[in-house]
């Protein structure tokens, strides 16, 4: 888990050495154990490693190897990399190192840029033919890892985050009308490859794309889950499923314990990271370091579930480590959390997993978290009203049960110049539902928040506020192998029982039944969720700063009735609205703050 970043040029000219080493300087976070440059030619890498697998300085990057001719810069993990470097090792090829970075250099110079079909992790690299100066960009299946670009006549710049690419300079950072429009409808979720910054793109996750000395560029997507029956599961029974769902979870959290540190567990009380608690137990680990958060309650609201990651971590023997963040720790947080993202997001969970991972960086620098799981099997209360709904009208119901405004309404919101005389979010979704390999509404609705909607929320989310204390997170739900397995099981075991019916089912006898049958939680944090007192000041103050009046996305008399009544607008998922409205505009002028957004 690190930091790549780097620079082509295509115009016959030098790379910029000083933008690259600006761009490494910003992702000393996600990277702090050691640093590397290398120049060769019209690229020059970057990179800032956490050191999780071979210590040593041999796995050190960027990676060359002069006698294949290749250079890499890598983010992630590949779990199976043990295995693949037997069979490199059998081919011939000679390693240096024992780091898995080696192993997706060799096992490209082996299979090409079909070596991401036997990689089973999490990733995001680039690697530079030295001979033909071929450049050739991947990132994994579900988009765990994150890369951006920003692509100007004869030169490409990519990073690891938005706010690093932003520091190399001469970036547009002009809005996005189209990533606006998302952020504002499908609940801050801009689906790639928009940002919010005209300037900047981001590789959409399953893509690699080739660009030759010229420039010239070439993309192909290489995995795309099914969401229909699979044929040679139609007579499974429901124990079938549960037992084929809960043998492939086994083999997910088994493959990300692989790491020369420890590895702990991000422990909330819910039923998905409980059940990763409760599968590496059944494995024979031992004292298993867990931490769960909480806060102080506040509008009504309580701020912690520790009832139930007590009740796991007492059933499981784990190492517990509950930490409670007081109150006046909240408002000081929120600048750096917005910071620490790559993109504004308007989740509340996200000061909660900058904090918590501040405090578990101090124990270990891996754990595995229970993301993702809502999505690949129907845990949120959208996917209920979907069933049955004929295929023709999935984007309405979905919209209905999903979108935070009605393109109407987006435009209501902002100035003349930000609107649209089109619908873009409701076009993406619609195109995203039509398409062939989803049997059923529901199925539609799953793939599109698999492939889009978890990627560019809640995955990017828990990247961007982990690596920010040089923490990496595993995420055994998004194993792909489970995700392609999950994806075929029917829509009604899905759902039953109120959503993760058939994860539930196969969870009884592993877990405390308090857990399995418990209201659906989420990461309280009720001092944001409710805006009152110096956070409701820290957004009046973002709103009414004179950058936010001289950009001037939205209409000053709604925003003037969103902070009359702060709490009172919620979207359709019951976020508060004004808190979304201002989370762009306060990172905006972080971005400009931070002396890296003015380019």
């Amino acid at each position: 888990m690190c930091g790549l970043c780097g620079e082509i040029r295509f115009d016959g000219s030098s790379p910029d050495l000083a933008a690259v080493g600006r761009m490494c300087a910003a992702m000393v976070p996600r990277g702090p154990d050691g640093a590397g440059v290398h120049l060769q030619g019209a690229a020059a890498l970057g990179h800032r490693r956490l050191s999780i697998i071979d210590l040593s300085t041999r796995g050190g990057q960027p990676m060359v190897d002069s006698e294949l001719g290749l250079a890499l810069v890598f983010n992630g993990c590949i779990y199976n990399y043990r295995e693949l470097r037997d069979e490199l090792s059998g081919r011939g090829y000679r390693f240096f190192s024992t780091a898995d970075s080696e192993v997706v250099l060799k096992g490209f110079h082996a299979w090409g840029d079909r070596c991401v079909d036997r990689f089973k992790g999490m990733f995001a690299f680039v690697v530079v033919e030295q001979e033909s100066g071929t450049v050739t960009l991947a990132r994994d299946r579900l988009g765990i890892k994150p890369l951006y670009l920003a692509e100007t006549p004869g030169r490409l710049r990519f990073a690891s985050t938005i706010p690093a690419l932003l520091r190399s300079g001469g970036i547009d950072t002009g809005i996005d009308r189209v990533a606006l429009h998302h952020y504002l409808t499908f609940h801050s979720v801009v689906p790639a490859p928009h940002t919010i910054y005209n300037g900047v793109r981001k590789l959409p996750p399953a893509t690699i794309r080739t660009i030759d000395a010229h420039g010239r560029t070439t993309s192909r997507r290489y995995w795309e889950p099914t969401f229909a029956p699979a044929p040679e599961r139609r007579d499974w029974s429901a124990q079938d499923w549960q037992e084929a769902l809960l043998d492939s979870l086994r083999s997910a959290v088994a493959r990300r314990m692989v790491a020369d540190v420890p590895v702990g567990v991000l422990l909330s009380g819910g039923i998905d990271s409980s059940l990763v608690v409760a599968l590496l137990a059944e494995q024979g680990q031992r004292d298993l370091a867990t931490f769960s958060i909480g806060f102080d309650s506040a509008g009504g609201e309580s701020g912690d579930e520790y009832a139930y990651s007590d009740l796991v971590a007492e059933t499981f023997a784990t190492s517990h480590h509950k930490i409670h963040i007081d109150g006046s720790r909240l408002l000081p947080a929120v600048p750096r959390t917005v910071a620490a993202m790559s993109e504004p997001m308007v989740s509340h969970d996200c000061v909660a997993f900058y904090l918590l991972s501040e405090e578990v960086s101090k124990s270990v620098k891996v754990v595995q978290s229970g993301q993702g799981a809502d999505e690949i099997l129907g845990g949120y209360d959208w996917y209920p009203p979907l069933l049955g709904v004929d295929r023709s009208q999935t984007t309405e119901a979905y919209a209905k049960v999903f979108f935070d405004r009605s393109h109407q309404d987006v435009n209501a919101l902002l100035t003349r110049e930000y609107h649209l005389d089109y619908d873009p979010s409701r076009q993406f979704a619609s195109t995203h539902h039509r398409a062939p390999g989803a049997e059923t509404s529901v199925d539609a609705a799953l793939r599109l928040d698999t492939t889009v909607m978890l990627i560019d929320d809640p995955v990017k989310r828990v990247d961007n506020m982990t690596m920010a204390w040089g923490l990496e997170a595993r995420v055994p739900f998004l194993d792909h192998e489970f995700v392609e397995l999950a994806a075929t099981c029917p829509p009604e075991l899905k759902l039953a029982s109120g959503g993760k019916g058939v994860l539930k089912d196969a969870s009884r006898g592993l877990l405390p039944v308090e857990v399995i049958d418990r209201t659906k939680g989420y990461f309280p944090v009720p001092g944001i969720r409710h805006l009152e007192g110096e956070v409701l000041n820290l957004v009046r103050d973002a709103l009414g700063s004179p950058r936010a009046r001289n950009r001037a996305i939205y209409r000053p008399e709604i925003v003037e009735r969103l902070l009359a009544a702060p709490n009172k607008t919620r979207t359709t998922l019951g976020s508060n609205a004004l808190w979304q409205v201002a989370m762009l505009e306060m990172w905006l002028q972080t971005m400009e703050e931070n002396n890296i957004g003015g380019g």
